[in-house]
Order: C-alpha cells, then structure tokens, then sequence
C-alpha cells in the first residue's frame, strides 16, 4: 500500500481554532500533503467554503469531492494529487476497507492485470463524488475488523479462478508468506467470514486454510 500523501487536518479543538484565526489563515499554515475537510476549517461555514474557493482558483489547494480538497506542492504543471484509491480510502477510513476484484488479486500479487479502474469494498456506507475508482458494498459488519490484505483475501476467494494467474497453490503461499510476515490474522479472518452471504468464501477459506497448516490457522 502507498503511503504517501498521509498529513491529515481533520479535527481540533476550539482553542487551536481561535488561535489560529480565519480559515484563510489556516489553509495557509498547513503543510504540503494535506486533505483539506471544509467543515472542519475554522470560521463559518460560508467563510470555509469561500476560503477553500479562492484557494483553489489560485491553484493553492485542488478540489477532490465536495468539501474535500488536496494541498500538495505546485508544479509548473499543477498540484499532483493522490491516486483515486488513495482518496477513497482517505474518505472511507481504515476499517474494514479492502480491493476486490484484480485489485484484490493485485493485492496479493496474484497477478500482473491492471485494471481499467481500481475497485474497493466497504461495510459501511458507500460514498458518492469519488471519481476515478468504484466501490461496493458487502453487509457484513464482522469485516471492521479486517485490515486492507485481509479483505483481500476474502475478495479474491470470491472469483480467484477469473483474476488469479497463478491458480490456488499460489494464493495458498501468497496468503502463507503474508501470515507469516504478519499482514494476515487467521483467527480475524475465521471469524470474519462466518458473516459472509457466500458459502463458497467461507469453504474455500477453510480449504484455504487447510493448505496451510499452522498453528495460527488451525486454533
């Protein structure tokens, strides 16, 4: 996962606010590589909103959604702002939000695919003006506790046959190296997918599983 672009802005208290005065004021202080959220700026709403406008039309801050805007360091060719999946998941947080798809297998690096657009899903509510990425929806609250890779392993397990290039043994050492390394948690997982609407997921995780073998899957 790319971690660039991570300075946030988002809340602070009421006397950091007063302190630091306008919201004009306040966008100028902060520093290169920050998500700028309207609501939070100091002020009036009607004065946030006025402040990012002119800032954007200077080319100081550039707009990313409605009441989200991007302040990166300007280039004789603009602002370069994250990636479309980078502001999603900006937006959507970290909790159980993952890539399905080839993204998911991408993930994994089950395959060299690109897609024509990155997919991510998300239990919780699916937000709108995103460009440039799609996400869905999968009603299962159990999954806010999985991070990135573990909703991918999920994901893929729904269509590994159609986005996987190295069939299942290499899933079942992808998933293998990344336990190992730390990046799965067995027992998040099982109990995850028993909030699952497909059978399929939850047999073949435990096929999964059994092609791995260890202590950490079998507890």
């Amino acid at each position: 996962m790319c971690t660039t672009f991570s300075v946030q802005f988002g809340v602070m208290s009421e006397v950091a606010m007063k302190d630091i005065g306008s919201p004009g004021e306040f966008l100028k202080k902060l520093p290169m590589g920050s998500y700028v959220y309207v609501e939070n700026l100091p002020g009036t709403r009607s004065a946030a909103k006025s402040a990012t406008s002119r800032a954007a039309a200077r080319g100081e801050i550039v707009f990313l959604r409605r009441g989200l805007y991007y302040k990166g360091k300007r280039t004789r060719y603009g602002i370069p702002v994250p990636s479309a999946e980078i502001v999603a998941l900006e937006v959507l947080g970290k909790n159980g939000i993952g890539p399905t798809g080839v993204s998911a297998a991408r993930a994994l690096n089950l395959t060299t695919q690109i897609p024509a657009m990155p997919e991510l899903v998300t239990s919780g509510p699916v937000p709108t003006g995103l460009r440039g990425v799609r996400i869905h929806k999968r009603n299962n609250i159990a999954r806010y506790d999985l991070n990135y890779v573990e909703i991918a392993v999920l994901e893929v397990l729904r269509d590994w046959k159609f986005t996987s290039e190295v069939g299942w043994e290499g899933l079942v050492n992808a998933v293998n190296d990344r336990i190992e390394n730390r990046e799965i948690r067995p027992s998040k997982l099982l109990k995850a997918v028993k909030g699952e609407h497909s059978p399929n997921v939850k047999s073949q995780l435990r096929e999964l599983f059994e092609g791995i073998k260890t202590d950490a899957t079998t507890n």
